[in-house]
């Protein structure tokens, strides 16, 4: 296992490089072809060029000057978790130059030494209340988000 998290440490530390100098190609190319990233405030893309995308258009045209760290990741060659900071500048309209910093966790599936599936968990009402959101504004999105992740009713 001390292998295997070794290389998905180092799998993870170039998906978050390439996204935080805005390398979609590099972040994409961490993925298997129809691999998923499930970001916590975009939702999913599949694909390579839909993860480049998000990353080129969502990512760096919302934000900059973006931090990404790591730390006890661990893997067992199929899944893997990893604890992290991200923090970016935003260039969201009236939160133009907040800073904003959360910690979360990563959970990753793995398929050939590379990655199938990319989720996260985080609280985002922090990183809205950083950039200045109106409580209204705040309190939509979660109500939106908790919908989201509601199981359907059988």
């Amino acid at each position: 296992m001390e292998n295997e998290s070794v290389a998905f440490r180092a799998l993870l530390e170039r998906m978050s490089q390439a996204i935080c100098r805005g390398d979609g190609a590099a972040a994409a190319a961490c993925f298997v072809p129809d691999g998923i990233y499930h970001d916590g405030f975009y939702g999913e893309f599949r694909g390579r060029a839909a993860i480049r995308d998000m990353v080129e258009n969502r990512f760096h045209a919302n934000a900059r000057d973006f931090s990404w760290t790591l730390s006890d990741a661990l893997s067992d060659g199929s899944l893997g978790y990893a604890l992290y900071g991200f923090s970016y500048t935003s260039n969201i309209a009236g939160s133009e130059g907040a800073r904003v910093f959360f910690a979360g966790i990563a959970q990753v599936r793995l398929k050939d030494a590379l990655i199938s599936r990319y989720g996260e968990v985080f609280d985002r009402g922090i990183a809205l209340a950083q950039m200045n959101f109106p409580p209204e504004r705040i309190a939509k999105s979660l109500a939106r988000w908790a919908a989201e992740e509601k199981p359907a009713e059988r």
